[in-house]
């Protein structure tokens, strides 16, 4: 029998010793949700021993982890732009690189002060993580998620209803914005850019728990961007905004795809944390 803190150091080693870099972050989650604590519970009741129900729950958990489920998904639930929003099968769990696109869509915006109450679409929604912090930061606006996939649908549907959203927000099943008429001020996406054949060497965290249609861009990656920038740009107001994702290398190829689509690209992509551009943005000029 252990305490609760020396059970959640002894996780933490156990991760270390199996090469994750997140070792002590995950032992602590990870402990926590076995014990049903947060933080200041955990520090409060760190002297305290372990239950041998709280002890198999643990071991559980860290199987899982061990054997290369993100913590996220075993939590069933990750943070994004300060919103907690859940996941599903069916959706990726959201990554901090995706707060770039966030970022340039309301510096794009603001330029542009008329576009503020405006009217989003996010394009393979998933967890509707860009359209929610969007539409947390725009008070005025309101948006539609898109998604082929009708479970991440619903998990997008309950997240907005969690973040108080829920009236501002509705959901289409369509291929990107195959579904959507009128027009949009802005319109957000983070398709897939996998390399098909890149895939088999992405990290067991991604490979194995995020769904294949949600990483797997064709042989080149960019499948998705032919498919949704003509699209987009069908249904953009003039003035109005595309900002989509990109993967490591992509960026100008995109904006390739934009200017062909009658968008003039943005003055510069938005670098991730790495350095990589990483978000994308273009405007449809007024004729």
């Amino acid at each position: 029998m252990m305490t609760v803190d020396a059970a959640r150091r002894a996780l933490a080693a156990r991760f270390t010793a199996a090469g994750i870099d997140s070792a002590e972050l995950d032992a602590r989650l990870l402990t926590g949700h076995a014990l049903g604590l947060e933080l200041t519970g955990m520090v409060r009741a760190a002297s305290r021993m372990l239950t041998s129900d709280e002890a198999n729950r643990l071991n559980a958990l860290a199987d899982r982890r061990l054997a290369g489920e993100p913590v996220a998904r075993i939590l069933g639930h990750k943070e994004f732009w300060g919103l907690q929003l859940s996941l599903s099968p069916a959706t990726l769990v959201p990554r901090p690189d995706t707060e770039t696109v966030v970022e340039l869509a309301l510096e794009m915006l603001r330029e542009n002060p008329a576009r503020q109450g405006a009217r989003i679409a996010d394009l393979g929604t998933g967890t509707g993580a860009i359209l929610l912090a969007l539409l947390s930061e725009l008070h005025g606006a309101v948006g539609t998620g898109t998604d082929i996939s009708q479970e991440a649908l619903q998990t997008a549907r309950g997240n907005a209803a969690r973040q108080g959203l829920a009236d501002r927000t509705s959901f289409i099943r369509c291929d990107y914005a195959a579904g959507l008429t009128g027009t949009f001020d802005l319109i957000v996406s983070n398709p897939p850019y996998i390399r098909s054949g890149d895939i088999a060497g992405l990290a067991v965290e991604v490979r194995d728990h995020d769904p294949r249609a949600a990483l797997d861009g064709g042989p080149d990656g960019l499948d998705a961007y032919r498919a949704l920038i003509p699209q987009a740009a069908r249904i953009l107001a003039p003035g109005a905004v595309l900002v989509v994702e990109a993967g490591q290398g992509q960026a100008g190829e995109i904006e390739g795809l934009m200017a062909a689509a009658g968008l003039t690209p943005h003055r510069s992509p938005r670098a991730d944390l790495g350095g990589i551009p990483r978000a994308v943005g273009a405007r449809k000029m007024p004729r």
